[in-house]
Parts: structure tokens; C-alpha cells; sequence
């Protein structure tokens, strides 16, 4: 039998409350993209599906990283804000249980990453705010300029980062949010468009809490989530 320092550290990966399809079957079902479980399972972790859940955040107590991953809107209520047009209709179950993980998370010093609404969340749990709608904000809608598909825009990451670490100074990454952080509250920027948006956030003094804006499950994120996954090693060898 396999020791507990040389088994793979538990990644839960929240997962979506949805609507599918297979077989049979035509129900609600708790689904995540095998790109994050792949991507994970690529560099040592093992993930667990961490189903919708507002009741306890007692998972967390059976975790070595958490990787809070994308999905509907944030419900604008909880960052003290009236609710846009275009902002999609609340799922304050996932909304609840995933700010009641991850304040459990930070609390235990647990290894965090966010995609996509993973990073809004972790800036919204941070005292920060979002813009609901950035065309407004900003001016254009180039951050998600095709509803099926990517967009794609420069990134640039400051020094020191883990970001600037996996990325380089600068690169290009895949796009598909009309939302967007506004402020990070207790986080720091670490990444940036050309208009300024915050595509990257980041907490120095954790062992590793990192929110990114794009996808990188899905273009080059190895380097990313090589050291997410080696950080929740060191976080499961205490």
C-alpha cells in the first residue's frame, strides 16, 4: 500500500449545476469539463468533484487544493451591487456553497485556483467587485466577442508573479467572460489586458492563491497548474 507521502494530493473541482443529456437520461446532473480533471491528473493531482453545496464546508477538512472553476454569474447582490440586464439569473446554491468552501479554504491556508468565475469569486471573497457588463465598462465587447466560441487578446503579468512564472511577460490568451474584476479587494493584480482589465489576481502571502480570467485548462497552463498541483503536495506533506 501506496504511503501517505507518496499519495497524489486531493484537488476538489466545483462543478456546475446543469441540464444533460446521455443515454437515457435527459437531467440535472453535477458536470465538470474533463480539461480541468486532465490538466490536474497531468501533473500528479487527483480530482474530486465537489457537487453544488450550501450546507457545510466540511469537504474542505479532506482537501489538499481547491480549483474553483468557471461558470454562470456571480449573484451582484453579494458584492453589494443592483443587478444589470445582462447579468445571467443567480445560482445561490453554487454561489453560497462555493464562497462557504472557499472561505473554509483560506482559512486552512489551502492551495487555491480560480478560472474564469473562479478568479471573480476569489476577488469577490476578497472585499472586491466585478463589472457586470464590460462593454459597458470598457467600451467594447472584446472579451467575448462570439457567444459559442473564444476570443483571444494579450496578457501581460507583473514580476515576481506566479503568473509571470507560467506565462512569460507577456502572451496571448483565450477570452469568453462579459464580466470582469472592477477591484480585488485584499488580493494583488498580477496579470493585465491593453485596456487595463485585471485578468489575474494573486495572494503573496498564501502558499498559493492564484485567479486567472482565461482558460488555461485549455492553452498552456501546464507551468500554471504544475505548481498549483505541487503546492497542494507541500500543503498535504504539514
Amino acid at each position: 500500500m501506496a504511503s501517505e507521502m507518496a499519495m497524489r494530493p486531493i484537488i476538489g473541482v466545483t462543478g456546475y449545476l446543469d441540464r444533460v443529456r446521455w443515454d437515457i437520461w435527459d437531467t440535472e446532473a453535477t458536470v465538470v469539463q474533463q480539461a480541468y480533471i486532465d490538466a490536474i491528473a497531468r501533473c500528479g493531482g487527483r480530482a474530486v468533484i465537489l457537487p453544488p453545496d450550501d450546507i457545510d464546508a466540511d469537504i474542505v477538512h479532506h482537501l489538499d487544493g481547491l480549483l474553483l472553476c468557471a461558470g454562470p454569474d456571480i449573484d451582484p447582490s453579494i458584492y453589494h451591487q443592483l443587478r444589470h440586464p445582462a447579468t445571467e439569473s443567480p445560482q445561490p446554491r453554487r454561489d453560497c456553497g462555493e464562497l462557504l468552501i472557499l472561505g473554509e479554504a483560506r482559512a486552512r491556508g489551502l492551495p487555491v485556483l480560480g478560472v474564469c468565475r473562479g478568479m471573480q469569486l476569489l476577488a469577490v471573497e476578497a472585499g472586491g467587485s466585478l463589472h457586470q457588463h464590460l462593454p459597458d465598462s470598457l467600451g467594447h465587447a472584446g472579451h467575448c466577442e462570439h457567444f459559442t466560441d473564444m476570443s483571444y487578446h494579450a496578457l501581460s503579468t507583473r514580476p515576481g508573479s506566479v503568473v509571470r512564472r507560467a506565462f512569460g511577460s507577456k502572451t496571448s490568451v483565450n477570452s469568453h467572460h462579459h464580466q470582469g474584476v472592477a477591484a480585488t479587494g485584499s488580493l494583488r493584480a498580477t496579470g493585465f489586458t491593453d485596456d487595463g482589465l485585471v485578468e489575474a489576481v494573486e495572494d503573496p502571502a498564501a502558499l498559493f492563491v492564484v485567479g486567472v480570467q482565461w482558460h488555461p485548462e485549455l492553452q498552456g497552463g501546464h507551468l500554471l497548474f504544475g505548481e498549483f498541483v505541487a503546492a497542494a503536495s507541500r500543503f498535504r506533506a504539514r
